[in-house]
């Protein structure tokens, strides 16, 4: 019988292959937190980082708050788990009453997940599955659009546009096509929604001649592009998108699992720029990153022509395990109740204006090439460093930690999205750091 291999130390780095992590420069210089509070996590060598990114843009309401954490905990003594297949809970049902009630007009139907990920494969099978069952089951095609981040399944590997997130994996699903990205170099600097770009949109005219409309299924994009650098829908793109699908008979999904819950200033990007789309995967700031959790909020119409032939068949062959998970749908309450409390969605309205205005201070640092801005959502682009991509905004990401500021660096964008209750004396703080540590690494 072979003996198990024991790590050399109690809290040794080696066996934790980490998620999208260059590993290897990690476990050198490792950024480890062991407590978090508020606006603030504590460093294992017990230093507070203040948060500029929500975590992993999903606490929306600050670290630990303790109405959530109460409701865990009271839901982990009183239910511990009960399955979705066949049985439920009466607080799932609660949570996606609640949900409803938020929702976009007509998006009042809700299948639960456990991370944006699962509810990105879990709308694009419900389009393929709702066309099949209004009898176009020619319809197979998804269009997403280039540097999307629709999470790491393959559904959304495949109809997401990031490059280094799809070449390891061969041809991923057949049927793909994508949109253009928004990110116009004439945009560069554009405070809020850029004024370009909007027939950006009219791609999807090309695509549907191309493949044949009959044959599309459903469109998915984010509002705002924030995994690929924060990237805005010009003013009119998302309305010539959706006045495209809905003539076309193609479902148009928004992605929202980043840009929900009060990032935009509303509940939902759909809802402050005025365009409803067929569906929503929404994530992350739906328990506030407290539990693993995700949503996909479908229109009535969609849910309701599933609903058809003898009562006790299954509707639809789709699920998982802890989908409406008894401690996940405690803390989605919870989440939601504190965000309403405290008026959290029209906090991060009244800050965006300080938020943008710090960041585009930013504009002179050397090597600044655009800023971007949106509510509580901001990005920074660097110049490469020739023959390094990536690294001016990765080493800053470093010694931003270090200084005490947790930011994002994807590629050569420092991306920033604090949570809804920081101050406006913290947005000068990140802000004021990033101009020192910019100008230092010119």
């Amino acid at each position: 019988m072979q003996t198990p291999r024991i790590c050399g130390q109690p809290n040794d780095l080696s066996a934790y292959w980490l998620p999208f992590t260059p590993n290897r420069s990690f476990k050198e210089r490792p950024r480890l937190v062991s407590k978090a509070k508020g606006m603030h996590y504590t460093s294992v060598d017990g230093r507070k980082i203040l948060d500029a990114v929500s975590g992993l843009w999903c606490v929306n309401a600050g670290h630990n708050r303790s109405m959530i954490v109460k409701a865990i905990q009271d839901q982990a003594e009183r239910l511990d788990f009960a399955s979705s297949f066949q049985t439920s809970h009466p607080i799932a049902f609660q949570l996606a009453t609640q949900l409803s009630l938020i929702s976009p007009e007509g998006l009042d139907r809700v299948f639960f997940t456990n991370s944006g990920s699962e509810s990105v494969d879990t709308a694009l099978k419900i389009a393929l599955a709702w066309h099949k069952v209004n009898g176009e089951g020619g319809r197979t095609r998804l269009i997403g659009r280039e540097k999307g981040y629709h999470g790491v399944n393959f559904g959304g590997t495949s109809v997401g546009g990031m490059v280094a997130n799809r070449k390891m994996y061969g041809s991923l699903l057949a049927g793909v096509d994508h949109l253009p990205h928004t990110l116009l170099r004439e945009n560069a600097f554009s405070r809020g929604l850029p004024e370009k770009g909007a027939d950006l949109a009219d791609a999807l005219e090309r695509i549907a001649q191309l493949h044949d409309p009959s044959t599309i299924a459903a469109v998915i994009v984010e509002p705002i592009s924030c995994s690929g650098g924060v990237i805005l829908p010009p003013k009119g793109y998302l309305e010539r998108l959706r006045d495209l699908c809905t003539g076309y008979g193609i479902l148009l999904i928004f992605d929202e699992v980043i840009t929900g819950f009060g990032r935009t200033g509303d509940t939902f990007a759909s809802q402050t720029f005025g365009v409803v789309p067929d569906m929503i995967t929404t994530a992350k700031g739906l328990t506030n990153g407290s539990v693993p959790m995700g949503a996909v909020l479908v229109k009535q119409e969609i849910h309701d022509a599933f609903m058809q032939g003898p009562e006790d068949t299954i509707e639809l062959f789709h699920g998982y395990t802890y989908s409406g998970h008894p401690l996940a749908a405690a803390a989605g309450l919870a989440t939601l109740d504190l965000y309403r409390q405290e008026k959290l969605f029209a906090r991060a309205r009244s800050l965006s204006a300080v938020f943008e205005e710090r960041l585009h201070s930013l504009r002179d640092c050397p090597n600044v090439t655009d800023i971007r801005n949106y509510g509580l959502v901001g990005a920074i682009d660097l110049k490469p460093i020739e023959g390094y991509p990536t690294k001016r905004a990765f080493s800053i990401m470093q010694r931003a930690f270090e200084a005490g500021i947790l930011i994002r660096s994807t590629g050569d964008t420092l991306a920033l999205s604090p949570p809804l209750i920081i101050s406006e004396s913290q947005i000068g703080d990140i802000t004021d750091l990033l101009a020192r540590l910019i100008t230092e690494a010119a």
